[in-house]
């Protein structure tokens, strides 16, 4: 009995049950090879599959780790509350206001121009320059990049809308300086501006950052290091949009020191008020010790413009106008003193015995001196003249004689006893010197010698002599008090939150003029007399006893053909007026200057009038008697 055959199942029976017959053996040949190199290839990606595994995982694992917690975990800066500044009787200047401000993370961008596109749609923002500041912001490697501050309502509105299109913008808020009296004191308190690469790399701001604002001028920059406090941070969760999910831990910023000014805050706006529509300088000082009491400068400008950021149109007109509304005209402005320098030459002429206050010096009304004929400004002169009267009258031939008979080395040296010629001290921006004149200054400057023609004109104020209004009203400070020269501070004190004081001011004499108390009591007497009864009447109060000296100092020949011309364009003499009161316990030390204002009696002096009558109440008037 024959048996059925057995089935095969080899691999090339199923091959040819599959193909309904029998392959050639070429195929069978062809197709073994293209499964072999099949595997092999298959088996060559497993392993540069498991190379690459093995390579992230033991060689850049810890790399890879950080990365990926980076992508869900931010570093956020935390910037320090800024300390305020305060006057005298604790009354806010300057405090802080929270700020919502737009800012990108260049790292969760991808499409720079993309997103651009998108933002300035949102915002009305400048598309082409806004991608210059992104892309800019990611050359110089920033982690982020501050495109908007003080968002409104409605534009905070859209962003968080279209939040998901927009990977990498956040809103945060930030601390904003605010100016309580806008323009009030604002050469004096000065501003904030984004710190700029130069600053970043001289490596004196070692814990600031691009985009970090800092002081400009002013109080601001002056005492920076108080008022900029410690920065904080926090680590939060953030999404794959940048959102913020949650947060990990922080550290508190440290707010900075609140600034105590000596400032008298109705002074200050009185002093703002008179200089209103003028171009000129106030100074107020206390001339018992030198506390500045008032500091106006004209014309005044906007310090929230600068802290904002100016256009460009905005700096060209600042930068273009003739006026120089940044120039801080009480420290930087130079002028010559007029006749209010008579007051350093009375007391030259006394302590240096070249006249008595009982000597007698005839004007005729012009004094010849070689081939030049000076002129008093009264045309037909005084008469005799003694010092009380030549203070009174402001008599210039007067003072021609006591020049010629100090001469200009004595000159010099009593206009540096009272600190002409050299900054102040007042810790407060860059302080012009002025000028004192000698012949050694001469010769060095222009390689000339000194005529006696220069002594007759330095000793009414003119010719090369350059004052500051900081330094005259410390001139009239040092008369009032007794022959101290005080250096002027406007900082009382410096106050952590907490209490804690970190400075306290001290007053410092500077130097002594060494003058006799009876040289200068006949000069005080003859300040009240100007007021009273000679050319600063305007000066005079009905409730106060002020002493006081005008001055008018000229600068160019006045454009008479012209007269509807503006006082600036048609270069009228500067006005003057330096004063101090109550005449007999002095508690204020004004200097007015008024440019290109005319005479000092008329113009000046009616302003440091009101000044006083602002710093000195009634209960202060009564209290001093």
């Amino acid at each position: 009995m024959l048996r059925p055959n057995k089935p095969e199942f080899s691999g090339f029976k199923l091959l040819e049950t599959s193909f309904g017959g029998v392959m050639p053996p070429e195929e069978q040949e062809r197709l073994h090879r293209t499964f072999v190199r099949t595997a092999l290839i298959v088996l060559c990606l497993f392993g540069l599959l498991f190379m690459r595994l093995w390579f992230l995982q033991l060689v850049q694992g810890e790399e890879m780790q950080q990365r990926s917690e980076h992508n869900r975990i931010r570093l956020q800066d935390l910037p320090p509350w800024r300390g305020m500044i305060l006057d005298h009787q604790g009354q806010v200047l300057v405090a802080n206001r929270p700020s919502y401000e737009l800012v990108v993370v260049l790292e969760d961008v991808g499409d720079i121009p993309l997103l651009a596109g998108r933002l300035a749609g949102l915002l009305r923002l400048d598309v082409q320059q806004l991608t210059a500041q992104l892309q800019n912001g990611k050359k110089a490697g920033l982690h982020q990049v501050r495109v908007r501050t003080d968002l409104a309502w409605e534009e905070m509105a859209r962003v968080e809308t279209f939040q998901p299109e927009l990977p990498g913008v956040l809103i945060q808020v930030q601390p904003k300086r605010e100016y309580r009296h806008k323009g009030m004191a604002c050469h004096l308190l000065g501003y904030l501006g984004e710190i700029s690469d130069v600053q970043l790399k001289s490596g004196k701001f070692p814990n600031y950052k691009m985009g970090d604002y800092l002081g400009k001028c002013g109080v601001e920059l002056a005492w920076e290091k108080y008022l900029r406090g410690q920065r904080g941070s926090r680590r939060i969760e953030v999404d794959a949009y940048g959102r913020e999910l949650g947060q990990l831990d922080s550290v508190f910023p440290t707010p900075g020191a609140n600034i105590f000014l000596t400032l008298d805050n109705r002074m200050q706006r009185e002093a703002e008020a008179c200089l209103e529509g003028q171009v000129g300088a106030i100074v107020a000082l206390d001339p018992q010790n030198g506390r500045v009491l008032a500091l106006a400068s004209s014309p005044t400008f906007s310090q929230e413009a600068f802290e904002r950021g100016l256009t460009n149109q905005e700096w060209q007109r600042i930068n273009h106008d003739k006026t120089h509304p940044l120039e801080n005209r009480t420290l930087k402005g130079q002028y010559p003193p007029g006749s209010t320098f008579k007051i350093v030459m009375a007391v030259a002429g006394l302590e240096e015995k070249v006249i008595t206050p009982s000597t007698i010096i005839f004007c005729s009304g012009v004094m010849p001196v070689g081939n030049h004929v000076f002129h008093c400004w009264r045309k037909g002169g005084h008469g005799p003249m003694n010092l009380h009267r030549a203070i009174v009258h402001s008599c210039d031939i007067y003072f021609y004689e006591v020049g010629r008979r100090l001469g200009i080395e004595r000159i010099n040296e009593w206009s540096r006893r009272f600190g002409l010629g050299a900054p102040t001290g007042l810790n407060l921006d860059k302080e012009m010197p002025g000028l004192a004149p000698s012949p050694a200054w001469k010769k060095a400057r222009f390689h000339q010698p000194w005529h006696e023609g220069e002594t007759i004109l330095v000793s009414i104020g003119q010719g090369y002599n350059l004052t500051t209004p900081i330094q005259m009203a410390r001139v009239v400070a040092a008369i009032a008090n007794g022959g101290l020269v005080y250096k002027p501070y406007l900082v009382e004190k410096v106050e952590s939150p907490a209490g804690e004081i970190f400075y306290q001011a001290r007053p410092e004499v500077q130097s002594r003029l060494g003058a006799s108390g009876a040289n200068l009591e006949a000069v005080r007497q003859a300040l009240v007399a100007a007021v009273n009864d000679g050319t600063a009447k305007a000066a005079r109060l009905p409730h106060i006893q002020v002493a006081g000296k005008t001055g008018t100092a000229q600068v160019v020949a006045i454009d008479r053909d012209n007269p509807k011309k503006k006082r600036e364009q048609r270069k009228e003499d500067h006005a003057w007026f330096v004063a101090y009161a109550p005449a007999d316990e002095p508690q204020v030390a004004v200097a007015v200057l008024v440019e290109h204002g005319g005479h000092g009696g008329s113009e000046a002096a009616p302003l440091a009038r009101r000044v006083i009558n602002a710093g000195l109440s009634e209960s202060k008037v009564a209290q001093a008697q």
